[in-house]
């Protein structure tokens, strides 16, 4: 078949199972999530297909024990029609209640049987799953064997280039993932509904087209997710690391301290600590380190201090790492930050001061889609029609569901 045309105004749920399974040609899994991005009826949608392929994924399975199979063979025999023209006749068209239910039983038994041949066929599948990977340059290794041009990454393999290889991996249909020299990553998980990396040291620079939550990567000190996104994301040997976003949004997460990257945005990570406040790269430098020392360093009375700063060099895209502050500041440094940031955009109507001052979520919420005005350049262009707002604030829609960082 050819490629399937996904204009703006056909919806593409009849293809949410076979892109979840990988079974749409490259083309069509970007272009169909293309769409899913700025279609919030089919992403909600989608949304719901995915959840309950999650669950199906879940359901543990039966074998049919074989004394059943004895059962129906008596059942269906102690049924048979007799033989004669006239009860074939009377037993084809009308057949009694016993013979429906051994019919209705074996059918029982037979989708029992293709469910099951299914589930471990798809088992089997799962086990085996593997990513693609293209040598780049030099001599990358999967599990410590070279592979020529190309070769194939398992679940639980390591993928390791030296300080002059580099690699790409296909992450499915749905992106793929360039490999810096002295890098090592591993295929951690690959299902219909999540894929994992986990990278241990190094560099990678993901470009991903799938709705947002289908790719993961695990580092040694926080989680990131994407939100359709392109990024790079770089590991110290300390584990400490550095999260750069191109386009899109990334979620950085570890355990219930998160922080939200948007397009030319970055955010560094600690061991223990997590992700710290993301920051516009263009910032002045007294902005960017005494962020650092907020984030890392600072002890409680160096914290004001370091804020002080940031608020006097803080212009209205700062608003992102402001907003963000909010929650990592004391009480009383907490009006500060918010009063610096409605002399930048005052709050929206039903949005009070005191629920921002005692953390509201929805509120919290609503102000950072306002917010999400002054980041000129990090929002998806609109285009035209009654679909510009969900274009241009998809993400923000989104976004509102995660809370205060």
């Amino acid at each position: 078949a050819g490629s399937k045309s996904y204009m703006f105004s056909n919806h593409v749920t009849r293809d949410a199972s076979a892109y979840c399974h990988g079974e749409l040609s490259v083309d069509d899994a970007r272009k169909f999530a293309e769409h899913i991005l700025i279609c919030s009826k089919c992403r909600d949608e989608f949304d719901q297909i995915r959840l309950g392929i999650s669950f199906a994924e879940q359901i543990s399975t039966l074998k049919a024990p074989d004394f059943l199979w004895s059962r129906l063979e008596s059942q269906l025999e102690r049924h048979q029609p007799p033989n004669s023209d006239h009860a074939l006749l009377r037993h084809a068209f009308f057949p009694t209640r016993v013979q429906l239910a051994a019919i209705a039983a074996t059918l029982l038994v037979f989708s029992t049987i293709v469910i099951i041949w299914h589930r471990q066929s798809q088992s089997r599948v799962s086990n085996q799953s593997f990513w693609q990977v293209t040598n780049l340059d030099g001599v990358p290794t999967i599990a410590s064997r070279e592979f020529g041009n190309r070769g194939r990454l398992g679940v639980g393999q390591w993928l390791e280039t030296d300080g002059k290889s580099r690699a790409q991996i296909a992450v499915g249909s749905i992106g793929h993932v360039e490999i810096d020299p002295n890098t090592r990553v591993r295929l951690l998980e690959t299902e219909p509904t999540k894929h994992r990396l986990e990278l241990a040291e190094g560099k990678l620079s993901a470009r991903i087209w799938a709705p947002p939550r289908l790719f993961f990567v695990d580092t040694p000190s926080a989680v990131a997710a994407d939100l359709g996104c392109a990024y790079s994301l770089e590991v110290g040997k300390d584990g400490s690391s550095l999260l750069r976003v191109t386009s899109g949004w990334v979620e950085l997460q570890l355990k219930d301290r998160e922080s939200i990257v948007p397009a030319g945005a970055a955010c560094e990570t600690r061991p223990g600590i997590g992700p710290g406040t993301p920051y516009f790269e263009d910032c002045s430098p007294t902005f960017r380190s005494e962020l650092i020392s907020i984030d890392f360093n600072a002890g409680p009375d160096n914290r004001t201090l370091a804020l002080t700063s940031i608020l006097k060099e803080s212009r209205p895209r700062d608003t992102l790492t402001l907003w963000h502050l909010l929650s990592r500041v004391d009480a009383a440094d907490r009006v500060r930050v918010m009063e610096k940031i409605e002399a930048f955009v005052p709050l929206p109507p039903g949005v009070t001061r005191e629920g921002i001052l005692r953390l509201d979520s929805e509120m919290l919420s609503h102000w950072r889609m306002a917010l999400e005005q002054t980041w000129q350049g990090n929002m998806m262009v609109p285009k035209k029609g009654a679909e510009d707002w969900t274009i241009k604030n998809g993400f923000t829609r989104r976004m509102s569901n995660f809370g205060s960082p």
